[in-house]
């Protein structure tokens, strides 16, 4: 196989699944967050494959020209992963090295979580493996946020998510991109504001010119894929944090075993907002290999940082066993 980025399509769980791969060698599966695509991680596609792996980036379910379930109970964790379980059979391997990004990082830990003899290493940015609360998710949220805008509980409501985000989709990626980056000064956006409010009103608009590290192609690629996909499939993960949370009781306190590597920066406020989760990783992750923190870095780690992420990938990839 090339190692220029070839696309096709999948069966896998039930769904039809658009993957992007390239590459020969030992699997390893990229998973994007939200609001992304397998595109997210272009950077790192290629540089692998270049490295001696068999790269795939899937559109997960809802995205891009993966299947969207009409039923909103179709993104649970389980299908998830399940998903991603499928990939492996539909590609013909036995293993995987799993990476996620955002929401992409649960469906990595949980992967690595529930199936070790299909995930045996697993690389998370961005987002902490956490342990199953005492309580419903959205009840925790609720007690947090008070009488204060959340953004996922805001994201609860289905339709209204989705009527703000869709009324211009490339204002929303850009102000969403921009805020969460590690452009602004960390704290300026999402920031404290009254529960009536609106998820843009949370973000701010850098302009039309903002570019630093999303160019104008790039962003436009984005625009293109959620003008036709629309907002619904990659909300429904939001929408399925309780449900996630009544299914997997089985896995209460139960630690993730495989070996591991983290990558966050030091602007994330994913990070900013949870920092003990970082903090406390290595407890909950007994293999966890390393953490790599990247300054001045923000959400979106793979994209702003991308030969940090490559090199630190490509570093874990080399040292765990069976991975080359």
């Amino acid at each position: 196989m090339t190692t220029e980025i070839q696309h096709r399509f999948v069966e896998t769980n039930g769904i039809r699944m658009h993957i992007a791969e390239a590459g020969e060698g030992p699997l390893v599966v990229l998973c994007h967050g939200f609001p992304e695509s397998w595109y997210s991680w272009r950077h790192q596609i290629r540089a692998l494959a270049e490295a001696g792996y068999h790269v795939v980036a899937p559109d997960q379910r809802g995205y891009g020209q993966t299947d969207a379930p009409e039923d909103a109970a179709s993104y649970t964790q389980l299908h998830l992963v399940g998903d991603i379980v499928g990939l492996l059979d539909a590609l013909g391997e036995e293993t995987a090295v799993v990476a996620g990004h955002d929401w992409g990082a649960p469906v990595a830990w949980n992967a690595a979580l529930m199936r070790p003899d299909r995930f045996p290493a697993v690389i998370a940015l961005s987002v902490p493996y956490t342990p199953r609360g005492a309580i419903k998710p959205t009840d925790a949220m609720k007690a947090m946020a008070g009488d204060n805008f959340f953004y996922i509980l805001y994201f609860q409501e289905p339709g209204k998510a989705e009527a703000e985000l869709e009324a211009d989709v490339r204002r929303t990626l850009r102000m969403f991109n921009y805020s969460a980056s590690g452009d602004p000064e960390l704290g300026t956006y999402f920031r404290r504001m009254p529960k009536d409010r609106t998820f843009l009103e949370w973000c701010g608009d850098p302009g039309e010119d903002w570019h630093t590290w999303l160019a104008p192609e790039e962003l436009d690629f984005y625009v293109g894929e959620f003008e036709r996909a629309g907002f619904r499939g990659g909300l429904n993960w939001y929408r399925n944090v309780d449900r996630t949370w009544e299914l997997m009781a089985a896995f209460d306190g139960a630690k993730v075993r495989v070996p591991a590597l983290f990558i966050a920066g030091d602007r994330d406020g994913v990070v900013a907002a949870n920092p003990q989760a970082v903090t406390n990783l290595a407890t909950h992750v007994p293999d966890l290999r390393e953490t790599v923190m990247l300054p001045g870095c923000g959400h979106w780690t793979q994209q702003e940082r991308p030969q940090e992420v490559t090199g630190a990938m490509l570093r874990f990839l080399e040292s765990v066993s069976g991975a080359r």
